[in-house]
This record gives C-alpha cells, structure tokens and sequence, in this order.
C-alpha cells in the first residue's frame, strides 16, 4: 500500500518546484512540465512564505557556523529554504519528513530520507 493511500499528506514544496521546472524550461520538456502541474494538483502546494525565509536564514547561518555550509556562500541554498519549510509545515506530535535524494543536507535542521525508505 502507497503512503496516499494510508492518508498521508504528500506536498510539492515551492523551492522543489522551482528547482524542477527551471530545469524542465531550460531543456524544453513540455511533458515534464504538465506531469508537474498535474502533480502540484494532486497532491497540493507548499508556498515559500515570510517565516519560511527568515527561518531558511537562521539555517544558513547556523550551519556555516557549524562547519556544514549545504552550498557556496554566494548561492541562494534551497535545500536551507526547503528544511524550513519542512519544519514549519510540521506540528510537533506530527512532523514533516522531507522525501528526497539529498538526506545529508536536509538533516542538519529538520527530518529527511530517501524515497525508497518511507512507507
């Protein structure tokens, strides 16, 4: 049985769609494009919002500081922007797991594991 089908809530967060879809764009992959917006239908949006960014702020930082930079100084760093996201979108009896391809990074502030391991 699939994770839907037991009720769980999936969302495409915004930075993950940005990431994708400039992607997507810049290869002409119209069907890649409409497999996204179907998907962003279906299953429902994550917006970036204000505190979303504040928060991804304070991550940047806090991992410089600890000696864990996610990416170069200069980029904008979405895996920073996606982990606050995650940790807002959770409540504390029920928190956000992040399903990606990229643990490492994104378990440095909030919970992440590959796709293949959440059921």
């Amino acid at each position: 049985m699939g994770i839907l089908a037991k009720g769980v809530q999936v969302r495409v967060a915004e930075i993950a769609d940005y990431e994708l879809r400039r992607e997507l764009l810049r290869a002409g992959r119209v069907e890649g494009l409409s497999r996204l917006d179907r998907l962003k239908e279906a299953l429902g949006y994550l917006p970036i919002t204000t505190d979303a960014m504040l928060m991804a702020a304070g991550f940047w930082a806090r991992a410089r500081n600890l000696g864990r930079p996610t990416a170069d100084d200069k980029a904008i760093d979405a895996d920073m922007i996606l982990s606050a996201q995650a940790v807002l979108a959770g409540a504390d009896d029920d928190p956000t797991i992040i399903a990606t391809t990229n643990v490492g990074h994104l378990n440095l502030f909030c919970e992440a594991r590959f796709w293949s391991e959440i059921q």
